[in-house]
């Protein structure tokens, strides 16, 4: 009896398209990056991590791979940071609702605008009424503000002409 050895038949692995069907997912993930960026802008960190190669290059099967897995973590993180601050958003909004019904119960508390996702200065806050008197008497009301104070020029000083100078 004589042994030969068996040859194992060359696979022959078409890369093309694992390479197409990785390209696909990864500009998938690239595109809800982005909305997922845009819809949450300014209040999300978009910072990312230093490039780690330094000018053209072909990628391997696994460079692609390790592109769209660190891809969907950035996107996963990215979700839970958007519905973190949207949870931190809402319970402003309802701090606003109570305040508005029990002012006495939350002296002295202020809410933002930007506490809210809103890019208006307006302001709530809890203030007595009448000042110190209201204060002790116990006459809390909520003050909401009017919005930015006017655009100051150079030197502090407001854009508008005092009343006092004759306008050239």
């Amino acid at each position: 009896m004589e042994l030969t050895a068996v040859r194992a038949p060359e696979v022959v692995v078409d890369e093309r398209a694992a390479r197409d069907s990785l390209r696909a997912q990864i500009g998938k993930l690239e595109r809800e990056i982005a909305e997922c960026a845009a819809a949450a802008f300014p209040r999300v960190d978009l910072r990312t991590g230093p490039a780690h190669h330094a000018g053209p290059r072909l990628l391997s099967l696994g460079d692609l791979e390790q592109i769209r897995d660190d891809l969907a973590g950035r996107l996963q993180s990215m979700r839970r940071a958007v519905a973190r601050d949207a949870d931190r958003q809402e319970a402003k909004r309802v701090l606003i609702e109570r305040m508005l019904l029990d002012p006495r119960s939350h002296r002295w508390v202020r809410v933002t605008g930007a506490d809210i996702g809103e890019r208006a200065c307006k302001s709530w806050h809890v203030r007595p009424r009448l000042g110190l008197i209201g204060m002790m008497a116990g006459w809390w009301h909520v003050k909401i503000s009017s919005g930015c104070p006017l655009a100051r020029a150079a030197g502090g000083r407001s854009r508008r002409p005092s009343p006092s100078r004759p306008r050239r």
